[in-house]
C-alpha cells in the first residue's frame, strides 16, 4: 500500500507538470476573440517563454498547432499532420531554408481558421523533413491580415 501511494503521488505530479510545460509551449490553447464594434475580428495571442506566438487552430476543420513564422513563404505542414488531416500532394518543390535546401510538396488548404479569423483556399507545403507536429503559419496566412505587437501580446485583426 505504501508503494502504491508513491506511485499515485508520482503519476499526478507527472501529470501536473506535463499540463503546465504544454500551457507554457502554447499559452493559446483557448483562443481570445473578439468582434469590434466597425466589424473587424481580432484575436490576441501571448508569447510563449521561447519568445514564440504558438496557438491552436484548424486546417479544414481539423484542430492543429500553429507557430506563427513571418520568415516561412507558405503555410509549412509536417507530413504527418498532412497525412492526418488528408491532404494532397500538388507537386514536388524546394524549401530554402536555413538549414539549406529541402524537398517538400506544394498543396492548398480549403480553410484555415484561428479564433475567428477564416481564410479560404491558401497556399500550403507539406514538409517531409518535420516531426514535431507543428504547423508554421507563415506569410500566405499572415499577409491577409493586419498585426500589431506590444509587449507579450499580439492582436490579429481581418
Amino acid at each position: 500500500m505504501y508503494f502504491g501511494f508513491w506511485i499515485l503521488l508520482f503519476v499526478l505530479v507527472a501529470m501536473f507538470f506535463n499540463n503546465w510545460l504544454e500551457r507554457e509551449r502554447n499559452p493559446n490553447q483557448q483562443v481570445a476573440s473578439r468582434v469590434t464594434s466597425s466589424g473587424v475580428h481580432e484575436v490576441e495571442l501571448k508569447r510563449n517563454r521561447m519568445g514564440h506566438y504558438n496557438v491552436t487552430g484548424t486546417i479544414n476543420g481539423h484542430p492543429v498547432e500553429f507557430m506563427l513564422d513571418t520568415g516561412a513563404t507558405d503555410i509549412s505542414i509536417p507530413r504527418s499532420v498532412a497525412e492526418d488531416i488528408g491532404l494532397e500532394r500538388l507537386g514536388r518543390i524546394e524549401f530554402y531554408t536555413a538549414n539549406g535546401v529541402a524537398s517538400g510538396y506544394a498543396t492548398r488548404l480549403d480553410e484555415v481558421r484561428v479564433g475567428d479569423i477564416v481564410l479560404h483556399d491558401l497556399k500550403a507545403s507539406i514538409n517531409p523533413n518535420v516531426s514535431d507536429g507543428i504547423v508554421l503559419l507563415g506569410m500566405s496566412f499572415l499577409k491577409n491580415i493586419e498585426f500589431t505587437q506590444r509587449g507579450d501580446t499580439l492582436i490579429l485583426r481581418q
